[in-house]
């Protein structure tokens, strides 16, 4: 066994291999940009490297530097984690030439995977199902829908489904340039598009002596943008037609010997609702799902990967699958807006009590037979203080519960995330909370088309909303008493109500109340039971409600049984200087401007696609606000911008 592994990755995935390392006995050392100097992987290594730079062009995608980083440290392994580098064989080559260990598959196979082009064909040689592939010149009506796919990578990344003939040819080349600038390879393909299939995937790990095992199947068909958001074992498809299962672990076993495979991938199938599927790629690699096999056979696959990698056997067999597991990945993002990311400092990332990630870690049930075990796990890259980059991916944490009985794990799962204290950035919980309590999911019908059916949540109600702010009102109050113990706004008299006015998304509140001799006068049927600055009692409608408050400058933060809510107070006055002019784009969130469609003078219409940011590994369109001429033009491609800088501005035509 080696006995120092660098991880060539960060965040929760970093962590999550640290953990296994350390209770192997193995030293760890981290790479990290100058961006994520501070976040919580970079301490928890026995060493460090740091990699000059922020993007990840000018870190984590640069293998000389990472190699030479194991040497410098006395690392004699590298762990790749996911993404990144993860399935570039060319890094894989440098490690092993290095003279260090790749915790990994071969470069042979990482390469034959590599083109999902030529993937297919390798897979239909070897009897796995696969979907027809279509070159672009090939597409014809009778076709549609079909989807444009980055022939490298993944990760939803240079995807995009074509239902018109005549969007084709601008879905391509969009597809290409975003593939291009994610992977260095903008090779595209089209194949037949199942609207409503189901993203079922064969968890494979392989020794050197040519044992394979297929660990269990999972589903991981709700999905945003073609990235996974829920992801569970056993998928509640195979579980609802058993006959599937026989059959797509001998199509993963067939496609990990087709190409020699060692260690830990992951076969990943599309399936429709009768039960035929058909192989969509392999990921040569450890997935970032992988806690739902854990949680459901009992297995470390990390501990697993460096046996592996250590030339250690096998057992002839896996262990069965007990129980259920589901995985939630918590975004920086707001699904209600077009899923844009969210950057900036987490002040609090509280889930209670949901335990540290790693099955080597202790559980609390160990003498509970495997198949009553139930409990929740974390595997978090961020933690309170944390500050939120615009230059990675927008996952802060994966949050996974798993028990006997599939219904009792989703409702424990979503009662975690309600009660999260999660302050400072934005994030999909509301989202990932409605649909684990929504019908449909937890009938298991979890197809690919999810928010196309059932759409994305919805906004908290305005009610609960208003009731907050004036909790968040109250407890300003408390925090500004007077040298007689009496809060702010306190009148012996009638007088004016006092006023706080807070800003929720694009809306507005004005919040009325006074405090009097005879309790708190304000809107709806509310009476103040006790107020302090951190916590505020009401009885509303008769009920009495718990409303804790943190106050972080140009933030408060509330958050209750009614739900959780970030508010802004409005100043009174505006500084002049922050207005910006009538017409104008502001860049809603940092991120680094990848296309520029017009030119100062060009007539526009509204809702026009104008520029194109890229934040988060996702791209987002900048649209015209109204009709007119664009009067100025302030940034260009490749350009770096800071949220509410002016992009440009729209005027009217003279």
């Amino acid at each position: 066994m080696f006995t120092t592994v660098l991880v060539a990755n960060r965040g929760e995935i970093a962590r999550r291999i640290f953990r296994t390392a350390r209770s192997l006995g193995v030293s760890t050392v981290a790479v990290y940009s100058t961006a994520d100097a501070r976040m919580p992987f970079v301490d928890e290594a026995d060493a460090a490297v740091e990699l000059p730079g922020d993007a990840p062009g000018e870190t984590y995608l640069r293998a000389e530097l990472i190699v030479e980083a194991a040497l410098r440290a006395g690392a004699d392994a590298v762990h790749p984690g996911y993404g990144f580098l993860s399935e570039n064989a060319g890094f894989a080559q440098a490690v092993i030439d290095a003279g260090l260990t790749w915790i990994g598959p071969p470069v042979d196979a990482i390469s034959s995977m590599g083109s999902k082009i030529e993937a297919k064909k390798l897979m239909a040689a070897a009897g796995v199902p696969v979907l027809a592939e279509l070159t672009p010149a090939e597409v014809s009506a009778d076709d549609l829908p079909v989807l444009v796919k980055a022939s490298a990578g993944g990760g939803g990344r240079g995807m995009r489904v074509v239902t018109e003939l005549a969007d084709l040819p601008g879905e391509i080349e969009a597809a290409s340039a975003e593939a291009l600038s994610a992977f260095g390879d903008g090779t595209v393909f089209c194949e037949r598009y199942l609207a409503a299939g189901h993203h079922v995937e064969v968890q494979i790990m392989a020794d050197q002596h040519g044992t394979i095992w297929a660990v269990g199947e999972r589903e991981c068909s709700i999905q945003r943008r073609h990235q996974k958001v829920v992801e569970e074992a056993p998928s509640p498809l195979v579980e609802r037609i058993p006959s599937m299962r026989a059959g797509l672990y001998d199509a993963a076993r067939k496609a990990a010997a087709a190409i020699n495979y060692v260690g830990a991938g992951t076969v990943e199938f599309l399936a429709d609702d009768a039960g035929n599927f058909y192989f969509l790629e392999m990921n040569t690699r450890l997935q970032v799902e992988h806690p739902v096999t854990e949680e459901t056979t009992g297995l470390d696959l990390v501990e697993l990967q460096f046996a592996v990698a250590a030339g250690e056997r096998l057992p002839a067999d896996p262990p069965p699958t007990v129980g259920h597991a589901i995985e939630v990945r918590l975004y920086a993002e707001d699904p209600l807006h077009d899923w844009q990311p969210q950057t900036g400092r987490l002040h609090a990332f509280d889930l209670g009590a949901a335990r540290l990630s790693g099955r080597n870690l202790p559980r609390g049930d160990e003498e509970l037979p495997e198949s009553r075990r139930a409990g929740v796990r974390v595997d978090s890259g961020v933690e309170a203080g944390s500050e939120v980059s615009p230059y990675y991916d927008a996952m802060l944490a994966k949050v996974i519960a798993y028990g006997p009985d599939r219904t009792a794990v989703a409702r424990r799962l979503a009662g975690v995330l309600d009660r999260a204290q999660l302050h400072g950035v934005g994030t999909n919980r509301d989202l990932l909370v409605w649909i684990l309590r929504h019908p449909a999911f937890l009938g298991g019908d979890t197809d690919t088309g999810f928010f196309d059916k059932h759409g994305v949540g919805e906004a908290l109600d305005e009610g609960a909303v208003r009731v907050s702010a004036l909790a968040a009102a109250l407890a300003d109050a408390a925090g500004r008493v007077g040298p007689v113990r009496v809060p702010s706004g306190w009148r012996n008299l009638v007088s004016q109500p006092q006023r706080k006015s807070f800003r929720v998304g694009d809306a507005v509140h004005d919040i009325d109340y006074r405090l009097t001799r005879d309790g708190l006068v304000a809107e709806g049927n509310v009476q103040l039971v006790h107020s302090a600055p951190t916590r505020v009692v009401l009885r509303v409608d008769g009920v009495r409600r718990v409303f804790d408050v943190a106050s972080y400058g140009r933030l408060v933060c509330v958050d209750s049984a009614l739900g959780s809510v970030s508010l802004t107070p409005v100043e009174r006055f505006t500084d002049p200087a922050r207005q910006v002019a009538a017409g104008s784009l502001v860049a809603p969130m940092p991120g680094t401007v990848i296309r520029v469609g017009v030119q100062v003078g060009d007539k526009v219409t509204q809702g026009q696609p104008l520029l194109w940011l890229e934040a988060m590994k996702m791209e987002h369109t900048i649209a015209a606000p109204v009709d007119g001429v664009v009067g100025e033009l302030k940034v260009e491609a490749g350009q770096q911008v800071e949220v509410g800088a002016v992009l440009a501005v729209v005027g009217e035509e003279a």
